[in-house]
């Protein structure tokens, strides 16, 4: 076996950090010194910075620069074979015995390179669209035992086509940004008619999103071959959720208030050539999809899950769902085909959500909902505080990894603080 490729960036080295050179991930930063939003990539425990390679001469993506930018899609737009130079061109620049321009330029070395700890993140996307799909079995067998006949968990059209709705765009927001709980109506099961009151029953989802990497024309709709390869990277996603309004509102046309509030996204995209070593076979499909969805080969991937809950005054956040990308039903590619197959238009940027990503045991349902069987079954978090929902000043943490041997992609942390509702 070959030696593991190492950075000259010593905390790249150590096996254990999200940001090797095998990761690469692009964000968007900002400093106390340089406060205007720039490109960046994270290395061990700092950031590069794109925009002063570009500006050095040192790293070049297109005909014109697109690092000094405030999100990442100038760089997106760019297309595949820019993703490929660029990351090639960066892991040149990077490793320990590879080109020298950087490693050997202690005073662009020290532009370009910033302590993470330093660095404020940002939205790394400029996202024009967002939708959210409901692609793993186990958690719609899961909601639909709970709310309709467990024998009849699925609905009739589940098992044929990735199921979906456009969520907004506007409210989805970059890991540690507050979320207030939502207003909203609510029907109490003694009452004849609903009441307005601050969400009682405030979940999170977790789920991953995919970044589309190209625009297409209104009526033109992509193969899941296309798809695939239009797939410019993933985040980790928390589609916050609120489960009374939800309930009350989602017959006839589907969620709309409880899910506007707030999605938080983790500021690292890692690339699909970043995960590609840790892509494996999903679930077997039956019946076979129709023709347009059907695909050959391996389209899942070897993700690592995590969620943690950190109860207002907690010494330490709690672990309390462990669970893996590779559960999911429907696969990105088949998510994306389907959502173009009407002739619908994306664009760079486009964030797509996978739905809750739930496992087959307990302790890997990726929802609130389903730890605590929609309340019946509280969790006790390790101060031996109890929860059934989401109470006012918890945090939220949920983390994800690929395991390499000797190594990790990482996807960092995406962190939310609920807040109460504001007054009406």
């Amino acid at each position: 076996m070959s030696a593991l490729p190492q950075s000259w960036v010593a905390s790249a080295n150590t096996g254990v950090t999200d940001f090797p050179l095998q990761n690469l991930p692009y964000g968007v930063f900002s400093t106390a010194s340089q406060p205007t939003p720039r490109v960046g990539v994270a290395i061990g425990d700092q950031v590069l910075d794109l925009a002063a390679l570009e500006a050095a001469g040192v790293l070049k993506a297109g005909d014109t620069p697109v690092f000094a930018q405030s999100s990442i899609n100038a760089f997106v737009s760019l297309g595949s074979a820019a993703w490929r130079a660029t990351r090639a061109r960066l892991t040149s620049l990077l490793a320990a015995d590879g080109d020298g321009a950087l490693r050997d330029n202690a005073t662009l070395r020290a532009q370009a390179l910033v302590p993470l700890a330093d660095a404020t993140l940002h939205l790394p996307v400029q996202v024009p669209g967002y939708t959210d799909f409901y692609s793993s079995k186990e958690h719609a067998t899961n909601v639909g035992s709970m709310f309709r006949d467990p024998a009849n968990a699925l609905l009739p059209n589940w098992l044929e086509i990735p199921i979906g709705y456009n969520g907004r765009a506007s409210s989805v927001v970059v890991s540690g940004t507050p979320i207030h709980r939502p207003n909203g109506q609510i029907k109490l099961p003694d009452q004849p008619r609903p009441i307005f009151d601050g969400c009682r029953k405030l979940d999170f989802e977790l789920e991953t999103g995919f970044i589309v990497g190209c625009n297409t024309s209104l009526g033109e709709s992509l193969s899941v071959e296309a798809a695939e390869a239009a797939i410019f990277g993933m985040v980790v996603l928390n589609d916050w959720s609120a489960r009374d309004l939800q309930q009350w509102e989602y017959v006839p046309l589907g969620p709309f208030n409880a899910k506007t509030f707030g999605t938080s996204i983790s500021p690292w995209v890692v690339t699909m050539e970043a995960l590609e070593p840790f892509r494996v076979a999903g679930p077997a499909q039956d019946p076979q999809p129709l023709s347009y969805l059907q695909q050959q080969g391996k389209h899942a991937f070897d993700i690592e899950l995590e969620v943690l809950l950190q109860a207002e005054g907690d010494a330490q956040p709690t672990s309390i769902c462990r669970t893996n990308f590779r559960h999911m039903y429907w696969s990105m590619a088949q998510q994306f085909a389907h959502h173009t197959v009407s002739g619908c238009n994306v664009r760079v940027g486009d964030l797509m959500g996978s739905g809750t990503i739930s496992g087959p045991t307990p302790d890997s349902f990726g929802s609130l909902l389903e730890l605590t069987w929609n309340g019946k079954n509280p969790i006790t978090l390790s101060s031996g505080a109890k929860r059934t929902f989401i109470e006012d000043g918890d945090t939220v943490v949920m983390a994800g990894w690929c395991q390499g041997d000797g190594y990790r992609v990482g996807f960092g942390e995406v962190s939310g603080k609920i807040l109460p509702a504001k007054a009406q």
